[in-house]
């Protein structure tokens, strides 16, 4: 599948990428929003992007998604997958003190596969549970999952999310669920990125299982993007040797992994698209890989400093 858009960073006013300010402005109001998804999914279907991905929480972007897609009914050749688990209850405010609530009651699921039906219907193919950890239940919950098997079997494919250092464990303990003697969930979507590459080997077992391998936040919430005030200098040396833009590159290696099967960009602008499109014409040379596994961070660290990130 190559590269995929996702709709975390347009479907709500706030989020914690790097460079907000810069790259949205003032002009955040929902038809400001929704004009911007739209010319972020035109971008994405001239470059050859085919997934589309979004969720209950990223404010109103199953909507403005929903909306493209009936503007363009003949986009007949895209895959669109969401995500249940988190409610967006932020208000539309960047100054909100909350911006989603974690959910994964089967009453949870119930509620929000409905709302994502109403605004996706037919068009759904993926739905996971937005990051599925072994704390909350969710990968224990029998009734639950006989639920979600109830997709499975109507031809949508359910899978999970992951984030944080414990992303290993969620997706092996999630690839052993089954129901009625077939698997549960047969896609995965994780965060994997030169700064955090330690949930790799549980995706290799994944892709080597059948399941779809999704990386989200390729580019570290721009800490791999050029020209971000946080961006890791030693990946952008490295990019800058190569000739080729540090998100290209992050993007590029991400691809490389032989369990890819998509690699989404989070771009909120038409130049954005196309610079993270442009990195499926990328071949990173195997001792630049070599290298650039040099960048990873211990993971606990890592995640701790993604938690503390500002929306903005």
């Amino acid at each position: 599948m190559g590269v995929g858009i996702g709709l975390a960073a347009v479907g709500r006013p706030a989020y914690i990428n790097s460079g907000r300010t810069a790259d949205l402005g003032e002009h955040r109001d929902v038809e400001d929003m929704r004009v911007r998804t739209s010319a972020v999914l035109d971008a994405a279907y001239a470059a050859g992007v085919r997934y589309l991905d979004t969720a209950r929480s990223y404010g109103r972007a199953e909507e403005f998604l929903a909306g493209w897609l009936s503007a363009h009914p003949e986009v007949d050749d895209v895959v669109v997958g969401s995500k249940w688990g988190y409610r967006y209850v932020g208000a539309w405010r960047l100054d909100a003190p909350v911006h989603e609530v974690k959910d994964h009651s089967l009453a949870a699921f119930t509620d929000q596969l409905a709302e994502t039906a109403a605004l996706l219907g037919p068009r759904l193919s993926v739905y996971h549970v937005h990051s599925a950890t072994l704390d909350t239940g969710v990968l224990e919950d029998a009734e639950l999952h006989k639920a979600l098997a109830g997709l499975r079997d109507r031809g949508i494919r359910v899978g999970i999310s992951t984030s944080g250092p414990a992303q290993a464990d969620a997706v092996r303990r999630a690839l052993d669920v089954q129901v009625a003697g077939a698997p549960l969930f047969t896609s995965v979507q994780s965060t994997w990125n030169l700064l955090e590459p330690s949930v790799g080997p549980a995706l290799a077992d994944a892709a080597a299982r059948g399941a779809w391998v999704i990386v989200k936040e390729a580019v570290a919430n721009g800490r791999l993007a050029p020209g971000e005030p946080d961006t890791s200098p030693r990946a952008a040396a490295l990019a800058d040797r190569l000739g080729v833009p540090l998100d290209q590159l992050a993007i590029a290696a991400a691809l490389a992994q032989p369990w890819a099967w998509c690699v989404l960009s989070g771009a909120v602008d038409p130049a954005q698209v196309a610079s993270n499109a442009a990195a499926t014409a990328v071949q990173v040379p195997p001792d630049v890989l070599a290298e650039l596994a040099g960048l990873a961070e211990e993971p606990a660290a890592y995640w701790s400093a993604r938690a503390s990130r500002a929306w903005s």
